[in-house]
């Protein structure tokens, strides 16, 4: 007798033993099987995806940074005959929590393995490649386990060290440069663009204003010509009107002029005869009268200019007699005093000494009184000196100018007459 058993489709049925002593195993998912009682064997193992999360601790990287890695890892018992014989042979009869630790001890290996043999840049700029090469790595020892790795991903990557961190600031700064960049470049491909819209829009509309500039300066230039004919027109006519009111004009100035010819010689006429009349009335009236009042005058002239020749020369001769009186006399006085001074020098020879001597005494009361003129409104004289040598000093100072001042009025040196030099001697200043 037996039983039939039934899996879902998340299970394997593994029956074990049959009839005859025989071991043979029969994998059923997702059915039935029958199993005889005291015969057969009945296991089930788990198909279902179990989800891992290995992580490796302060693993050092090939340059020998030190850091942790935590993945995810997807697993699943494989459902081929052969590769499912293979996890039911080495995880039948084991819980599912065993079964995930085997499982996850060996993608832990794998995973610390290949880190060693990487840089920190390498797993944490590329987690892809790391997480697809540590998959490839793991995928053949779990597959001789009948497990299948369905999926692995590195969840988180970090350092004690701030590693990362600073490749991450590296990272970011570039990022931002690039950014940066971009942002720069984005605006200078704007602005070209935007100064290229710019210039085509204003080539569009230097074009148009060129169009209508043409187009105003063809009307312009046609309403100029017309006006142009217009007022040639106008000014022909002008000018043959003003051309022939100056022919008119001229004509009528022609026949003023012959009127007026004909009055000024009709004048002239008049004013010949009024002149032949007023030159005749001239002579009659003027010129008779001044001719013999200008001969009456002529002959005063002449009268008065011969009075007044007399009379110069008459003062003229005065003068001239005048004169010689004068010189006359001035030449007696001048014998006079030349007899004079003739019969002194005569005398001054004649009586030798005594007579200069004289001459000088008679000089001298002129002289004192001269000198005293001064000392006549002069009430008391006090003459001040601590030495008695002082007032003989003034008195030989006045005797030495005595002799110059005589020579100078008289022409007489005293320095020669014995008398003067007998009261200038040493002897006589002594007694002063």
């Amino acid at each position: 007798m037996g039983n039939c058993h039934t899996v879902g489709p998340n299970e394997a049925l593994v029956v074990s033993g049959g009839c005859c002593g025989s071991d043979q195993k029969t994998y059923i998912v997702g059915g039935w099987a029958w199993a005889w009682w005291l015969i057969s064997d009945i296991q089930r193992i788990t198909l279902e995806i179990m989800t891992l999360q290995p992580k490796c601790d302060d693993v050092e990287t090939a340059e020998g940074v030190a850091i942790t890695v935590t993945g995810v890892a997807q697993v699943k018992v494989m459902t081929e005959n052969e590769l499912l014989g293979y996890a039911c042979e080495q995880f039948l009869g084991k819980s599912v929590v065993e079964i995930k630790s085997v499982i996850l001890q060996t993608l832990e290996g794998h995973l610390r393995a290949i880190l060693g043999t990487l840089t920190v840049e390498q797993i944490y700029q590329d987690r892809d490649r790391f997480a697809t090469l540590v998959r490839e790595v793991a995928s053949p020892d779990v597959g001789r386990m009948g497990i299948e790795i369905l999926s692995f991903t590195i969840k988180d990557v970090y350092d004690k060290v701030e590693y990362l961190s600073s490749l991450g600031k590296t990272q970011t700064a570039a990022v931002q440069r690039d950014a940066d960049i971009g942002v720069a470049e984005a605006e200078r491909d704007a602005g070209i663009r935007e100064a290229e819209c710019k210039r085509e829009m204003m080539d569009v509309k230097f074009l148009s204003d060129t169009k209508m500039a043409d187009s105003k300066r063809e009307l312009e230039m046609q309403k100029a010509s017309f006006n142009q004919e217009v007022n040639t027109k106008k000014a022909e006519a002008q000018l043959a009107y003003e051309l022939q009111a100056a022919k008119e004009q001229q004509k009528i100035c022609l026949e003023e002029i012959e009127i007026e010819v004909v009055q000024r010689k009709k004048q002239i006429t008049i004013e010949e005869k009024e002149i032949d009349r007023t030159e005749k009335e001239l002579v009659a009236t003027v010129k008779r009268p001044a001719e013999a009042e200008a001969y009456r005058m002529q002959q005063l002239a002449e009268g008065q200019k011969i009075k007044t020749v007399l009379t110069a020369q008459a003062a003229a001769d005065k003068i001239r007699l005048i004169g010689e009186a004068e010189a006359s006399s001035i030449k007696a006085v001048g014998k006079a005093e030349a007899e004079k001074m003739r019969l002194k020098a005569e005398a001054y020879q004649q009586y030798g000494e005594a007579a200069k001597t004289a001459l000088v005494l008679e000089a001298l009361p002129l002289i004192a009184s001269k000198v005293a003129a001064p000392l006549s409104r002069t009430g008391e004289i006090v003459m001040l000196s601590g030495d008695g040598s002082r007032v003989s000093g003034e008195v030989n100072r006045l005797l030495a100018e005595l002799p110059v001042s005589v020579n100078a009025l008289t022409g007489v040196d005293l320095t020669k007459i014995p008398l003067f030099q007998k009261m200038v001697s040493p002897q006589c200043q002594a007694t002063v």
